[in-house]
């Protein structure tokens, strides 16, 4: 019978493993938010949000905090050889691997790590093979979305630009420029990698950090306005009214209740 953990790490900037632990689960670990570094064996490699550590069975590893860091655990022990292939097919020669996902692939994993944890804490019926069902959907994604190291897209620095700075408008001349490609180049690779406009996507990065703010902060409606690139707290209460359907208020209230 396979055995499944999956959980969140969160930890400050001075936390680090005592040793090297080797255990004989299949490790999948992402950085979520934050900085540190991965050491297995006798080498060391510096991870950040979009990371994914995948580690064999008893390989020795530990991980270094170099600024609060919040972590996805997935652990496995006994997968069916089908979907261990997947996972094999991910490391290489038996050895862990660090992969990057691009900001957007970053965050849709996230959104299904965190709805197969909340499915975890459901009455399943068959709750083996619902793990072993979302186990597979991860791996196929890491499968289908890994880079090896460097996100391959070119325009994927310019997405992460957009994300850090959602106060800034969007100047299309100057993040061509930043990505080396014409504008028209630079709009069609953009849209290509990920499916909307440079636009939309800060429309996007600013309704999930706004949502992020409003559900984990008491950070007041003026400061979370301001800090997702609205001056006036009237403008952003009526997008965010547009966008879903109810005042931040009255969201931020919701989701406490449902939450608790």
């Amino acid at each position: 019978m396979p055995e499944i953990r999956g959980f969140i790490g969160t930890h400050d900037k001075d936390w680090e493993d005592e040793r090297q632990w080797s255990h004989p689960d299949l490790e999948i670990t992402v950085v979520l938010e934050g900085s540190g570094r991965f050491v297995h064996e006798q080498e060391e490699r510096r991870v950040e949000a979009g990371h994914v550590a995948l580690i064999p069975s008893l390989s020795a590893h530990s991980f270094h905090a170099m600024t609060p860091i919040r972590f996805g655990v997935v652990l496995v022990d006994g997968l069916p050889m089908h979907i261990g292939e997947l996972f094999e097919r991910l490391v290489v020669l038996g050895k862990p691997r660090l992969i990057a996902l691009s900001r957007l692939d970053q965050d849709r994993y996230e959104r299904l790590f965190r709805e197969w944890l909340r499915s975890r804490s459901s009455t399943l019926k068959e709750p083996v093979r619902n793990d072993l069902a979302w186990i597979e959907i991860l791996l196929l994604f890491l499968n289908e979305h890994s880079h090896p190291d460097q996100q391959s897209f070119t325009v994927s620095h310019t997405g992460d630009y957009i994300r850090r700075h959602l106060q800034e408008p969007i100047v299309i001349g100057s993040l061509a420029e930043m990505a080396g490609l014409s504008e028209e180049g630079f709009r069609k690779r953009f849209f290509k990698a990920y499916g909307m406009t440079p636009k939309q996507y800060q429309q996007m990065c600013r309704l999930e950090e706004a949502k992020w703010l409003l559900s984990s902060t008491d950070k007041d409606m003026q400061a979370i306005a301001e800090q997702i690139g609205f001056a006036q707290l009237h403008s952003f209460s009526l997008w965010f009214k547009k966008t879903e359907g109810c005042p931040p208020s009255e969201w931020r209230t919701r989701q406490r209740r449902d939450h608790h």
